[in-house]
């Protein structure tokens, strides 16, 4: 347990494995925070921000340098930090390290960039007053990050929150909190003051209720499952009311109309990258009828290209499920599936005997009453419907209490700008998927969460606007 800028041992005196979902062997066991090691930190972040702390008086071209200082150690442990990414969660080597490892890095030099061009407005009123308005920390900001991105989902969070000047409360996953306890080491080599980043491993229940429902903290962020989204919101109206963003769960569609190969492709990498455990999953495929049935043949021939195996293996490019629970969420979901009438075209089973690696499937003839048509089912599994017309479409599209990312594959600049604007998401992408940037917002509508990470927009959820208004006085 990573406080004030020192490792502790759990107030409890417990601790957890955290293990290796491609093999079943523990990596090691990690110390277990629970509410008494989370009002140590609160107690820490809070004398970390104190108006005569370090970090309170530091300028803010410092706290840049110091995100970039920290984004250049990333930089230099990125072969470690990318195998522990790999031993930890399972997913291929090569996916942790180009893409989760340069997304870390990137996020934390752009938010570095921003620590000195935070601020506020002269605001005109009458010739009598000179208003102003100034951009402040928050305070306190909980962090609660999943298991599917820990490093990268940690940089969405932290790398904001310190730009803004805030402390810092963070509990990884407890499936996955190695890459998490290595970033407090490089924090202290940094040179961040004790205090501003902390971290908290242990379990939902315990430590992430505990800093939900904190008196002493003024914020939490939170990416995971919409059901526990509910919870956080509960726990912090009902304890100080803080402020709180959730990027939550998704079903997102992808309305392809032309440009087959690309569009298979394109949505294969969305529905099978990371094994399907992505909230941007490309789960519900809606193809015109005239290609319905093409569509259908070349998704079966681009998902033999897909090669399970050890993470570890560079031509790996499928790995095993998180634990068991998830694996038998998946298989449940696939054999419901089978047994409300959708066709099982490619896959649909575990690989092998226990073990938590599941073919890549595919089902077509998908109605949209199946279950696998509405439950988020975080898992390697793609559904295929069909459709005729551009309005059927959008209005099946948008029968989903999610609303978090969706694509459209077309040729017409017209009909891909009509069809962006009506659909109830808070991306849209066109003849592309996953095309995500540091300096774009990402974030959901309806059930898929609240707020924005990303771009500039992330760093008004880690502000207070605070007015100022002088009355002038012209008398010599």
């Amino acid at each position: 347990i990573f406080i004030n800028n020192e490792w502790h041992t759990s107030a409890s005196g417990r601790t957890f494995p955290t293990r290796n979902p491609a093999t079943g062997d523990t990596i090691c066991e990690v110390q277990e925070a629970d509410k008494e090691d989370v009002d140590k930190a609160v107690a820490a972040a809070k004398a970390a921000m104190q108006l005569d702390s370090a970090w309170r008086k530091m300028e803010p071209p410092r706290r840049g340098r110091l995100l970039h200082k920290l984004a250049d150690l990333v930089e230099r442990d990125r072969k470690l930090l990318a195998t522990l990414e790999t031993l930890d969660t399972g997913k291929p080597f090569l996916q942790a390290f180009f893409t989760d490892l340069e997304g870390s890095i990137k996020t934390l030099h752009y938010y570095g960039g921003w620590a000195d061009k935070i601020h506020g407005k002269s605001v005109p009123v009458d010739e009598t007053f000179l208003c102003l308005t100034r951009h402040e920390p928050i305070g306190i900001c909980g962090a609660i990050i999943p298991w599917n991105f820990p490093l990268l989902m940690l940089m969405w969070k932290l790398a904001p929150a310190l730009s803004c000047g805030n402390t810092v409360v963070i509990k990884p996953a407890e499936q996955t909190p190695l890459t998490a306890l290595h970033i407090g080491s490089l924090i202290k080599e940094a040179g961040f003051p004790p205090g501003v980043v902390n971290i908290i491993p242990g379990f939902g229940s315990t430590a992430g209720a505990a800093i939900a429902s904190h008196e002493g903290i003024d914020k939490v962020a939170f990416t995971g499952s919409t059901e526990v989204g509910q919870l956080i919101k509960e726990a912090a109206a009902k304890s100080n009311l803080k402020r709180v963003t959730l990027e939550l769960g998704g079903k997102n569609p992808c309305i392809v109309f032309a440009d087959l190969q690309m569009a298979v492709e394109e949505i294969q990498k969305g529905a099978f990258y990371n094994q399907g455990q992505c909230c941007t999953a490309a789960s519900r495929v809606f193809v015109q009828d005239r290609i319905y049935e093409e569509f259908v043949r070349r998704s079966i021939e681009n998902a033999k290209k897909i090669v399970i195996g050890d993470p570890l293996d560079p031509q790996t490019t499928h790995g095993p499920q998180i634990d068991q629970q998830q694996f038998e969420k998946i298989i449940g979901l696939i054999e419901s599936g089978k047994k409300e009438g959708a066709k099982l075209e490619y896959g649909g089973g575990a690989v092998g005997e226990n073990s938590l690696f599941i073919h890549p499937t595919i089902f077509s003839e998908v109605k949209d009453s199946m279950r696998i048509a509405k439950e988020e089912i975080f898992g390697p599994v793609l559904c295929i419907f069909s459709f005729k017309s551009k309005q059927e479409v959008i209005e099946r599209a948008n029968n989903s209490q999610y609303g978090l990312v969706s694509a459209v594959f077309t040729k017409s600049m017209d009909r891909a700008l009509s069809v962006s604007g009506a659909l109830e998401t808070g991306t849209v992408w066109i003849n592309c998927y996953n095309a995500m940037h540091v300096q774009t917002p990402f974030g959901g509508y309806k059930m898929s969460g609240n707020g924005r990470e990303l771009g500039e927009y992330a760093l008004a959820e880690y502000s207070e606007v605070k007015t100022v208004t002088f009355k002038m006085n012209d008398s010599m």
